[in-house]
């Protein structure tokens, strides 16, 4: 009885592992599919990214797509006589993530091409004297000026994270941004 439970156990290991290895596939992007994010909104006080990839080598399985921008803004000093004066400071915004998810029966013989929800990335209106980089407490910065500085997209299936691709530029990411993976 012993050697048939031992017996049972190995071939339910060996077919586990066998599922297993069905479900991984091979993920990869396609030719020219390789991912590219759109950063819209430059020089107000949002920004929107959208990505956009087709991959190749999928399982039958839920895709998980998160794509998450930070950035900085820049504010102008106002005083309490409504005078204005730029200020000194990069002021960080975000991270701010936007999830995207492809169910299964979306993909089709492993394959499935994508444009994912926007993220949106928003500089409050105004911040204290000293995080704008004013010459005292008594000013507040106002009128934003966002740059978005990083974008990281991950694409999970089953639960397993299949690529990080990133892209960052402390001078700022706008208009068609290619991200490395």
């Amino acid at each position: 009885m012993k050697r048939v439970c031992v017996v049972a156990a190995l071939a339910v290991s060996a077919l586990l592992l066998t599922a297993s290895a069905a479900t991984a596939a091979s993920p990869h992007f396609k030719k020219n599919g390789s991912p590219v994010c759109t950063v819209s909104g430059a020089g107000t006080n949002t920004s929107s990214t959208t990505c956009s990839a087709s991959l190749a080598g999928l399982g039958q399985e839920t895709l998980v797509i998160d794509v998450t921008v930070e950035g900085s803004a820049v504010y102008q000093c106002q005083n309490q006589g409504g005078n204005t004066a730029p200020g000194q400071n990069r002021v960080l915004v975000g991270p701010v993530t936007a999830p995207t998810t492809i169910p299964a029966d979306q993909i089709k013989n492993g394959n499935v091409s994508f444009t994912t929800n926007p993220a949106e990335l928003t500089a409050p209106d105004t911040v204290t004297g000293a995080e704008a980089g004013c010459p005292n407490p008594n000013w507040t910065g106002v009128n934003p000026v966002l740059t978005t500085t990083d974008i990281t997209m991950t694409i999970s299936q089953g639960g397993v994270l299949l690529f990080t691709c990133t892209a960052s530029n402390p001078n700022g990411l706008s208009g068609r941004v290619a991200l490395s993976c």
